[in-house]
């Protein structure tokens, strides 16, 4: 079996559906050898709340045939592919990573499963969440601890923590995470991946809600691109969605010399930032400008308030799903969410209000701070990769989101932004850079990620630790 960057595993799904065309490499030999990296690491990492491998390895089967028949299903035959527990299969539970609550079974399946069913996709299962996915973690009152493949004592990050430790030890190329103030590009800074959350309403969902997003998680942007193109085709389910646009599966070429970028080093809210993400930073966009790009400072224009309103906000939201539950139930909530959640109990309808107000005005200083520009590079996080047992990067302390000052107000806006690794801190943690767009370009931030994995020293590309 081939062993490092050349074993099947480790390959990304454009490699894999060329080798299937030409008939070097099989969906089947495929599926063997995430499975061997999967039952050898699994155990540790604990990125699955479902799987099935002996019915993926019946569907590679099924794909090998097609190929050889030259009749491939879709632009995703044979592919092994995960989603987050949160993402509905008709017939899989969803417990939503919470201990207390009792999952609900869906008959159908969510827009982005079929549409990975249609494409051909091999399905391994659904990855974990900690609980309603109100962490940035992988710490679950139901799963336990997730960890990341670098370092076992590290965070994945969240809430798409199965997720982005499915992608970086080799689960498969392609997995599908959701987002509504960072749960899909903080894994991708504490793990090294390429992710994009997609703008607002271009992937459809089944249960949309502001800011919330569905998007890819993998290890290179040609293929987030890929996934991204099969993602977003249309489902009347989501009332949401945008008018139906065909992405390309491909990413095109970035023309640097004709981009104005926002260099944007301080939120204005929450957490400091650590110098070595700065620096990481500062060099990503070294490289564009020394490509040619405009790249100019940008002010920080969220303000503290904005950001505590907001996690207010979601407390409440939450909190009307803990008062759902009994008292039984509610005592296997994980702790620290319990906490979190409760200390909205005395919060008033006028407050709420005024904390929806503070959304709806960080919507509008988003998009009128980042009109002016092409692109914005900023950090993803504050902060590097913290221990797997913490459920949030101060420990178990309530510092409310002081972390996503960078991430929410682009769910909030609805423009695209995405991540890749951009540096190490001097103990080897990735820092990965975030890059957002204008509103609808989703193929634009694509192409300038895959521009800047292309440009950025080869030092800063992952040597991912896939093995078994």
């Amino acid at each position: 079996m081939p062993h490092g960057d050349t074993r099947p595993a480790a390959l990304s799904a454009t490699e894999l559906l060329t080798a299937y065309a030409v008939g070097t490499m099989s969906p089947v030999e495929v599926l063997d050898d995430v499975r061997a990296v999967v039952e050898a690491r699994e155990p540790t990492l604990n990125a699955f709340w479902v799987h099935d491998l002996d019915a993926a390895r019946q569907a590679a089967r099924a794909s090998e045939q097609r190929w050889r028949d030259h009749r491939p299903r879709g632009p995703l035959d044979g592919v092994p592919v995960t989603v987050k527990e949160n993402l509905g299969r008709a017939g899989v539970p969803m417990p939503a990573g919470n201990a207390g609550v009792t999952p609900t079974v869906p008959r159908r399946s969510s827009p982005a499963v079929e549409r990975l069913d249609e494409a051909g996709a091999v399905l391994l299962g659904s990855t974990v969440m900690p609980d309603w996915g109100m962490l940035s973690s992988g710490v679950s009152s139901l799963h336990g601890i997730t960890r990341s493949p670098w370092d076992p004592s590290l965070t994945t990050g969240g809430s798409s923590s199965g997720a982005g430790a499915a992608a970086a030890a080799g689960y498969g190329p392609l997995h599908v995470g959701t987002d509504i103030g960072g749960s899909i590009r903080l894994p991708g800074t504490w793990l090294g991946l390429t992710t994009l959350k997609p703008s607002a309403g271009r992937v459809p969902l089944d249960m949309p809600y502001l800011g919330r997003a569905a998007g890819p998680l993998t290890r290179s942007a040609a293929d987030a691109a890929l996934l991204l193109s099969v993602l977003s085709r249309p489902d009347a389910r989501d009332w949401t969605s945008l008018a139906p646009q065909r992405l390309s599966a491909t990413v095109t070429d970035l023309d640097p010399t004709s981009l104005r970028v926002g260099l944007l080093l301080d939120a204005g809210c929450g957490s400091p930032v650590e110098p070595a993400v700065r620096e990481a930073v500062e060099r990503a966009a070294e490289v564009f400008a020394s490509a040619g790009a405009v790249v100019e400072p940008l002010a920080p224009f969220m303000q503290p308030g904005w950001l505590a309103d907001l996690d207010r906000f979601w407390r409440v939201r939450s909190l009307v799903d803990l008062d759902a539950l009994d008292d039984a139930a509610r005592s296997r909530v994980l702790p620290f969410v319990r906490r979190w959640v409760e200390a909205a109990c005395a919060v008033d309808g006028r407050t709420v209000m005024r904390d929806y107000a503070s959304t709806m005005a960080i919507q509008q200083a988003t998009v009128a701070a980042t009109a002016p520009y092409d692109l914005v590079l900023s950090p993803v996080a504050p902060m590097s990769a913290f221990p797997a047992e913490w459920p949030m990067p101060w420990g178990d302390g309530d510092a409310a989101m002081s972390h996503i000052g960078f991430t929410a107000p682009f769910n909030l806006s609805g423009q695209p932004a995405g991540t890749t690794n951009a540096g190490f801190t001097p103990d080897g943690r990735t820092i990965g850079v975030q890059i957002a767009g204008r509103r609808f370009d989703d193929e634009g931030v694509l192409r300038a990620l895959h521009w800047f994995e292309r440009h950025r020293s080869t030092d800063l590309t992952p040597r991912w630790p896939i093995h078994s």
